[in-house]
């Protein structure tokens, strides 16, 4: 019976990996690759508002200034116990999408490898150009525009850990042979933090600087059934768990950075002509970028919310309000 048993499980298994197969077929493949979800665009809960400050400056007839966007590096140092960091590396990346979608105009200066490499093949007469009157590409001075601000900054925080509970609950009754069940969840938060700061071209002044951070919650579920039934023995567990996405935190605290520095440039407050609900309450517009805009005292309608350190805690959660960076007030 049980040399039965063990054929029949062999069969099965073997069955199951007959999807894939040593000799490809027809199309070239060994196997179909598994999952067909489709391409989708990759918002965050600023995105629209940046997209309705765009319309709006283009509809009011604001100048869109140049933007160039410089390195926006990792400096938590984390790394992943299995390899690579724990925070991505495009940044940058993210932050050029962002002023893309605050109709910025945008100048490369992040990478510009192939247009120095042009220049110099152009500098040597290698490149030809059917425009030319000499058949091959001129250099004129001025050809390029220059940026009117560039940003930078990086990722200063990746707390692990802030707070982490967990509860367990086992029943079953007294007798062995009842069923008995056990019930397990945990939860855990985590933040990511990051400084940006934005630069005058011409002056190298610091005309603004933000510095944002966001909470990342993971939760953990599973729940499990052991008992016997008459000869046979039942052990039924199942469970899951989530990890709100790290990459897209980061993305979002750009982009809510970005719509910050955005409203200074067009000065424009984004709540006030977008259906634009954000907890960190009405933004720090003043009427466009001055030094220092961003903790500098100014008297106008808009007071400098940055400098509350408050802001944007009012609706936190109340096991997380009483603690900062997981430390007790």
């Amino acid at each position: 019976m049980i040399v039965k048993r063990l054929l029949l499980a062999a069969v099965s298994a073997m069955t199951v990996t007959a999807c894939a197969t040593s000799n490809s077929g027809s199309d070239g493949l060994y196997a179909t690759p598994t999952g067909n979800a489709p391409v989708t665009s990759n918002p965050t809960p600023y995105t629209q508002a940046l997209v309705c400050v765009a319309s709006h400056a283009r509809a009011q007839g604001r100048p869109a200034p140049r933007v160039a966007v410089g390195r926006i590096a990792d400096y938590t140092g984390q790394l992943n116990p299995e390899g690579g960091t724990r925070v991505t590396q495009g940044a940058s990346l993210m932050a050029i999408s962002a002023f893309s979608k605050a109709g910025a105009r945008l100048v490369e200066r992040f990478d510009t490898s192939v247009a120095e490499l042009e220049l110099r093949y152009t500098n040597s007469q290698l490149i030809g150009d059917e425009g030319e009157q000499e058949g091959f590409r001129q250099i004129y001075a001025g050809a390029m525009p220059g940026s009117d601000y560039y940003l930078v900054g990086g990722i200063t925080e990746l707390n692990a850990n802030i707070r982490s509970n967990g509860q367990d609950v086992f029943a079953g009754d007294a007798t062995d042979s009842s069923p008995t069940g056990l019930i397990s969840r945990r939860l855990y938060v985590m933040n990511v933090a990051m400084d940006l700061r934005l630069v005058d071209s011409r002056t190298l002044e610091v005309v603004d600087v933000v510095s944002y951070q966001k909470q990342i919650i993971g939760r953990e579920l599973s729940a499990g059934v052991f008992g016997f039934l008459g000869d046979a023995v039942i052990d039924v567990s199942a469970g899951g768990r989530s990890l709100e996405p790290i990459q897209l935190a980061v993305r979002s605290v750009v982009e809510r950075a970005v719509l910050e520095i955005s409203s200074q440039i067009y000065g424009v407050a984004p709540e006030a002509i977008c259906d634009f609900d954000d907890p960190l309450g009405p933004s720090n517009a003043t009427g466009g970028v001055q030094l220092n805009t961003a903790y500098a005292p100014v008297e106008a309608p808009y007071v400098q919310a940055r400098t509350s350190v408050d802001r944007g805690h009012d609706g936190r959660d109340s096991d997380i309000r009483a603690h900062l960076r997981g430390t007790y007030r």
